[in-house]
């Protein structure tokens, strides 16, 4: 019996041709699934699962970014019921965690042949969070990326972006607090991450981001001026890289189940790379939560 699956896609992410990426999808997963495919024009990526799912759909499948996939997340968190990637966007940092090609043949491949995984996810102020949610640094320069320069050059609009920030680096107090203590500090930039690849680069405060722990991990990166912030933004990119953890009095670091957060005065929040309210905010980790086909030698 052929497996019935539902493919959320998204026409509109990163910088491909969706109708010729729809076409490779189809010409792949199309022989082997009973594929039920449902765009993203009017209706969300969470909405579409849930109709899946009514519908008894055995697989959700989202093509898109990573935004795409924390909202389909959300309709499968403790159902068992496997989640596909087929990555699409501009930063696809859920997939790069998760060792999944960001090549579409590769990816649909991984769907027919890789294995179930139970990775963590999170819900932040209830919302779901598969990669991080930032706030400070970078949530500016997501929220000052030009989106028709996004579509354009991909990541380095957001590096020019952030270029320009580091001239007038912002910093504001934090409280944060989780189960096991309470911080508070004036900083610049501070990331709680579920997973981030190495490309996430303010997440790698702890030596690696592990994507089935059970926790939380923070970065809180206070930089007194901008040439530490350039020499503070090279470590975590070398954490990221290596798995090392950072050693600067202005890198601090911390791995907790939940974790709560407040500024001064009020901040952005982006939440899987797009902005999505503002603080004070409340993420709690969902061990084990999401299934997530993987490839079967990652």
């Amino acid at each position: 019996m052929t497996c019935s699956a539902c493919l959320i896609f998204n026409p509109s992410a990163g910088k491909g041709d969706p109708v010729a990426d729809l076409t490779t999808i189809r010409e792949i997963l199309e022989p082997q699934l009973n594929l039920d495919i449902r765009p993203t024009h009017k209706v969300s990526p969470y909405e579409l699962a849930c109709e899946a799912i009514a519908r008894d759909a055995q697989m959700i499948l989202v093509s898109g970014g990573d935004g795409t996939v924390s909202g389909a997340s959300e309709a499968v968190i403790n159902t068992e019921i496997p989640l596909g990637i087929i990555p699409r966007g501009t930063v696809n940092a859920f997939a790069k965690a998760l060792g999944i090609s960001t090549e579409i043949k590769e990816a649909c491949q991984t769907i027919l042949t890789g294995v179930p995984r139970k990775v963590d996810i999170a819900l932040c102020n209830d919302k779901p969070m598969i990669v991080l949610s930032a706030i400070g640094f970078e949530a500016e320069t997501i929220k000052q990326t030009d989106k028709k320069a996004k579509k354009l050059f991909g990541m380095f609009a957001f590096i020019g972006t952030g270029i320009k920030l580091l001239r007038h680096l912002d910093s504001f107090k934090v409280y944060v607090e989780t189960e096991d203590q309470t911080i508070n500090l004036s900083t610049s930039a501070l990331t709680i991450a579920n997973s981030a690849a190495p490309t996430s680069i303010l997440a790698h405060g702890p030596a690696g981001v592990i994507v089935d722990d059970g926790l939380l991990d923070v970065t809180i990166v206070a930089p007194v001026n901008h040439q530490n912030a350039l020499f503070a933004g090279y470590h975590l990119l070398r954490s990221g890289f290596t798995g090392t953890a950072t050693n600067r009095d202005d890198i601090h670091h911390l791995r907790a189940r939940n974790v709560r957060v407040r500024t001064e005065p009020p901040k952005k929040v982006a939440l899987d790379g797009d902005i999505n309210g503002h603080t004070p905010i409340e993420i709690k980790c969902i061990p084990g939560g999401l299934t997530v086909l993987v490839p079967s030698s990652g």
